[in-house]
């Protein structure tokens, strides 16, 4: 049996906040259709602020969740409401539920040795009109013959020698059944007489019913890619995408003309044949008094409206898989045979993993075009803000081809993406530093391991004598970045680091303070995981579970969070970052996204060889590294070429504004613009700011220099920066 693949299922709770496009475009991927009433499973509805969905059943790793009328309200873009059903017709009663899980989408299936699939239904899932039209089609006596039919086998003998070929096989469904099981496709008289004896066998030991459900289960009905397409149940999600249960009469009528010929009437490959071959099983289910004239006359003009080809297609996102692979040989130490049939439930949010793929590749391509960078490449990586839940991966912009994977094992400099754990080393030392505390941007001259002098400059070669710690953040500034990592201490640097999740030695030289440490960009997601987090690490992975084919948990990942940072040091540093998407290296965040607060640091590595940048909203961390694969430079900033990924992948999604409560303790701290000595509320040039209000000094500066105020520790009314971006 074939291993399954899931991604992610859409849990809906209330008072979560979600648009309800966001909900139908998840329904049409799961193949739901939107009806004018959602009478029957797999069916929804739209009226006002609601919707109706006929949800299917499904067996989750932690149990099995029955089908169920769900009715959904929201008010504006947050779900109010959520109610289970009971009962038909205009008012059923109803269940109050606090959330409800969609199932998850079958991504791919993995077929191990022979190259053949299939999904088995059970005999309560196959629609009574496909066992009477297969027997109306293909073998109009099968409950009346013992396996075989002499006199088809005649006719077919007959047929054959006048066309000196074959051309008919006289077959009954208990013989192809035979075939399928027990024989190879030549055709042959031996193997038409083996064939013969077989299902006479078969005939005398199952019952009719048995045999045809067999069939059904069986049947040689189309190629994906490599692998044969067996049994209805696999056929309908290959060629309709939903299941077999929820196939209506023209679609049955399609897989039934499939039988004759999987190549020949292929849908995808010769749709006008397949039309015309399905018209001529709707005409033999009205003749057979299956179907009325009008439901005949119907049914004939309806188009095919199978699945997009990429539908159970293997091989799909191929960097995303390669991490599922690597967690599922540590997390379940068997051979492959071991795993025939597993179902594997992974993190993957498909729509987010579509939208980053064509996100990146649309945006190297252009670049590459205007820039005349044929080698210019990338890799992307999302993550869940919470739970460090991959929700997608993109290796390169051959976003189908599953060669060298870029987001995982490309280890390139991560540039001033190192900076906020510089700065979160130092406001970790409240006593020290705040976001106002002046740092100096004066030259400086070091010498490094090797003997030579080492001399960093900002971006634009300036210096500007002094500066705001918050400002030399927002602005990235080199100089003063290097001067604070040198004086709260290299080890200091390296261990926060660590602490946000890399996990590897680190060479404390002092470029390390402008990003001189080789990450790739899954291992960069981390960092910024717990920094967004509030310094909370949660382990990035993409293996939520795994069961047997039987529904036997295997796995179930055990989430840890673990405390890794000061909360109130994280939330200056994510106050910082929000601050670099309005004014900042990041500005055309905010252009691009006027009325969403996001946070976010653009980095950019010596002679423009890496283009880095990293964001978040309140859901998602998404980092994106741009560069070429010899390291040639490709004269791109960090915010020309990165961050561009980023706009544009999050122009596909519907970002959510950051929302932080302040920690305890923290509050909004004026100071002098020029001193970074804690000021008075009224003076003409101070600087506001959250901070860390035990820290601070007792007595403030009056506007004229002097002592004024004596600090009192007690709780401050809202800001306007609380009012915004707090809650």
């Amino acid at each position: 049996m074939p291993a399954q693949i899931f991604a992610r299922p859409l849990t809906l709770q209330v008072k979560q906040e979600i648009t309800i496009d966001e909900v139908k475009d998840e329904l049409s991927l799961l193949g739901y259709r939107k009806v004018a009433a959602a009478q029957s499973t797999g069916e929804y509805q739209i009226y006002s602020n609601q919707l109706r969905i006929q949800r299917r059943a499904f067996h989750f790793p932690n149990g099995f969740e029955p089908e169920r009328d769900i009715r959904i309200t929201w008010q504006g873009v947050r779900i109010t409401k959520i109610e289970y059903l009971i009962g038909k017709g205009a008012n059923p009663t109803s269940k109050s539920l606090a959330l409800i899980r969609l199932e998850p989408w079958l991504v791919s299936r993995l077929v191990n040795g022979l190259e053949e699939d299939r999904m088995l239904v059970g005999k309560d899932n196959i629609p009574k009109l496909l066992q009477r039209a297969l027997v109306i089609v293909e073998d109009r006596d099968f409950y009346q013959h013992y396996g075989i039919a002499p006199t088809s086998i005649i006719r077919a003998l007959f047929a054959n020698i006048i066309a000196g070929r074959t051309v008919q096989g006289g077959s009954t469904l208990t013989q192809q059944l035979a075939k399928n099981f027990f024989l190879t496709r030549e055709r042959s008289y031996t193997r038409k007489a083996k064939e013969a004896v077989m299902a006479i066998v078969i005939d005398a030991r199952y019952h009719k019913d048995e045999i045809i459900n067999a069939y059904i289960n069986e049947v040689f009905l189309g190629q994906n890619g490599a692998v044969a397409v067996h049994g209805f149940g696999l056929a309908s999600h290959f060629y309709f995408d939903k299941p077999l249960a929820e196939l209506n009469i023209p679609e049955i009528a399609t897989l039934i003309g499939l039988v004759k010929g999987p190549s020949f009437y292929s849908p995808s490959k010769h749709p006008e044949r397949a039309l015309k071959r399905r018209n001529v099983v709707l005409r033999l289910l009205f003749e057979a008094n299956e179907i009325s004239s009008n439901d005949y006359a119907a049914f004939v003009t309806t188009p095919l409206n199978t699945a997009s080809s990429d539908s159970l297609a293997s091989g799909q996102h191929p960097a995303f898989m390669d991490k599922v692979r690597d967690e599922l040989n540590t997390v379940i130490r068997r051979r492959s045979e071991q795993l025939s049939g597993v179902k594997l439930y992974t993190t993957l949010d498909i729509n987010a993993q579509r939208r980053a793929e064509a996100a990146l590749k649309e945006q190297v391509d252009s670049i590459s075009q205007k820039r005349k960078q044929p080698k210019l490449q990338a890799a992307m990586v999302v993550s869940d803000v919470q739970t460090g839940e991959i929700r997608a991966i993109v290796g390169g912009k051959e976003t189908t081809f599953s060669g060298f994977n870029r987001a995982l094992n490309a280890y390139r400099p991560i540039g001033s993406l190192v900076k906020p754990a510089v700065y979160l080393s130092a406001l970790e030392d409240p006593e020290h530093y705040n976001l106002a505390t002046m740092l100096e941007d004066t030259p400086v001259k070091m010498r490094s391991t090797g003997g030579k002098y080492w001399e960093p400059l900002n971006a634009d070669k300036e210096f500007r004598g002094q500066v705001a710690l918050i400002e030399a953040l927002i602005k990235s500034y080199n100089v003063p970045s290097v001067k604070l990592g040198m004086a709260v201490g290299l080890d200091e640097v390296a261990s926060t680091i660590n602490r946000l999740g890399v996990d590897k030695d680190i060479t404390q030289v002092p470029a390390l303070t402008l990003g001189a440490i080789d990450l790739s960009v899954l291992q960069v997601n981390q960092m910024y995981q717990t920094i967004a987090n509030n310094g909370v690490l949660n382990e990035l992975h993409s293996l939520a579970a795994v069961t047997s084919n039987e529904n036997e948990l295997l796995y179930l990942r055990d989430v840890k969070s673990e405390i890794r940072a000061d909360e109130s040091a994280t939330y200056l540093i994510n106050y910082a970052l929000h601050k670099v998407t309005l004014e900042g290296t990041a500005s055309a965040v905010r252009k691009a996204f006027p009325n969403i607060n996001m946070a976010g640091k653009t980095g950019t590595t010596n002679d423009y060889r890496d283009s880095w940048f990293a964001g978040f909203d309140r859901n998602l961390v998404t980092t994106v590294w741009m560069g070429s694969d010899d390291n040639s430079p490709i004269n791109l900033s960090g915010a020309s070429g990165a961050m561009q990924i980023f706009i544009a992948f999050q122009k596909k999604q519907s970002p959510k504004n950051l929302s932080r409560r302040f920690p305890e303790g923290l509050g909004i701290a004026h100071f002098d613009a020029h001193t970074g000595e804690l000021s008075t509320p009224g003076c003409g040039d101070i600087v506001s700011v959250p901070a860390i209000l035990s820290a601070l000094p007792t007595q403030a500066i009056a506007c004229d220099g002097k002592p004024a105020i004596k600090m009192q520790s007690k709780k401050k009314p809202k800001t306007l920066w609380e009012k915004l971006f707090g809650r």
